[in-house]
C-alpha cells in the first residue's frame, strides 16, 4: 500500500474524527482487504485506534501525547518505566511504558520529568520487599488473624502502589476480570508462569489448588489461568457454594465477616493426603479465603507438609479490602 493512500486514509479519519472501515472503503474507492491491511498497519504503528467489534467497529486518530514543558526522562528512568508501568484508560486503551505515564502525568499536570524520578523511587521503595520474584504476605496475615493456617504466603506483586494506582499486574487483573478478556490473562499468564515454576519446584509442591470464584463469569479467570500454567500436578477439589445469595468477599468490610464468608462457602472435596501444597488465587485482600481453605485442608488431614499461599497480587497494609478485584 502506497504511503500517500496511508496519507488519505489518516486526513479522512482525521476530518470525520470516529469512522467506519465502510465508509473509508466508500471514500478511496478501493478493495476491502488493501483497506484492512492498511488499516492493521496504522493501528500496529500507533497512529490510529481501533474500538468496538465487528460489526461495530470505529476508527479514530490517536492523540498525541506531549511530555510537559519539553523535559526528557534519561535512558535509566524511561527503561525502568517501560518495564514497569500500564495503564488502561476511561476510554479502554491500554497504554504501556512510557507512553502510559506520559498519558497519566499530563492528565494529573505533573512534569514528567520530577514525577518519573518520584516513580522510580517509589518502585525500589517497595520492590525492597520482593524477593527472586515474591513477595512474602505471611506477616500479613499474621497481623490480621489470631491463628494462621498457611505455612507460606506470596505475592507476584502488590496490587497498588501509593500516589501511583495499580501497578502493571494490578490493572492487567482488574481488566481481564472485569472484562473476561482472555488476551490480558494471556499476558498476566506471560508475566506469571516461570515464577510459579520456579516455586513449586523449589517448595516440591506436589499438588495444587486454585481458588474458586464467588462471581459467575462466562470467562473465569482462574479457570483460565489454569489452563494455561497446565501444571501437570494433581489438583485438589476446592468447591465454593453460598447458601442462597452469593456475597462475594470484595463486597464485605469487616474482617469477621470476611472469614465468615469463606468459612461458610470454601469446601474441600478431597480424600488423598499430599506433602506439600499449592493453593492459587488472584488477589489477597484480608486473606481470609486463604486461611479458612488452608484450615478445611488441615483440619481433613490432607497434608503432611506445608501448604504455600500464591496471589497474582496482594495488598501492602495489614487489612485492605480489594474491592475493585
Amino acid at each position: 500500500m502506497r504511503t500517500d493512500t496511508a496519507q488519505r486514509i489518516l486526513a479522512y479519519i482525521s476530518e470525520k474524527r470516529e469512522v467506519t472501515a465502510k465508509a473509508i472503503i466508500d471514500y478511496l474507492g478501493i478493495s476491502p482487504q488493501a483497506v484492512f491491511k492498511q488499516l492493521k498497519t496504522l493501528v500496529g504503528r500507533g497512529l490510529i485506534l481501533k474500538v468496538g467489534s465487528p460489526p461495530k467497529v470505529f476508527y479514530s486518530v490517536k492523540k498525541t501525547v506531549h511530555r510537559l514543558n519539553g523535559k526528557t526522562v534519561n535512558a535509566t528512568l524511561q527503561k525502568l518505566i517501560d518495564q514497569n508501568y500500564l495503564i488502561i484508560t476511561p476510554r479502554g486503551e491500554t497504554l504501556r511504558g512510557m507512553a502510559g505515564f506520559d498519558y497519566w502525568c499530563e492528565k494529573n499536570h505533573l512534569s514528567v520529568a520530577k514525577t518519573a524520578r518520584e516513580y522510580v523511587q517509589t518502585l525500589k521503595k517497595y520492590g525492597v520487599f520482593k524477593k527472586r520474584g515474591l513477595i512474602n504476605g505471611l506477616l500479613k496475615l499474621k497481623q490480621t488473624f489470631p491463628t494462621v493456617y498457611l505455612d507460606e504466603l506470596y505475592y507476584l506483586d502488590f496490587y497498588s502502589l501509593e500516589r501511583f494506582g495499580k501497578t502493571k499486574l494490578g490493572a492487567l487483573l482488574l481488566y481481564a476480570k472485569q472484562s473476561q478478556n482472555k488476551e490480558l490473562i494471556k499476558e498476566i499468564y506471560a508475566i506469571v508462569k516461570s515464577r510459579v515454576e520456579r516455586l513449586i519446584k523449589n517448595k516440591n509442591v506436589d499438588a495444587v489448588g486454585f481458588i474458586p470464584p464467588t462471581v459467575s463469569r462466562k470467562t473465569q479467570f482462574q479457570k483460565e489461568m489454569e489452563r494455561l500454567l497446565a501444571l501437570g500436578l494433581p489438583k485438589i477439589k476446592i468447591v465454593k457454594a453460598m447458601a442462597g445469595v452469593a456475597v462475594p468477599q470484595k463486597t464485605l468490610n469487616k474482617l469477621a465477616d470476611r472469614i465468615e464468608n469463606a468459612s461458610g462457602s470454601i469446601f474441600i472435596d478431597e480424600d488423598t493426603v499430599y506433602q506439600n501444597i499449592l493453593l492459587i488465587d488472584d488477589a489477597v485482600g484480608s486473606g481470609a479465603t486463604f486461611n479458612e481453605t488452608a484450615r478445611k485442608i488441615k483440619e481433613k488431614g490432607l497434608c503432611v507438609g506445608k501448604i504455600i499461599g500464591l496471589s497474582i497480587t496482594g495488598s501492602f497494609k495489614g487489612f485492605e479490602v480489594l474491592k475493585e478485584v
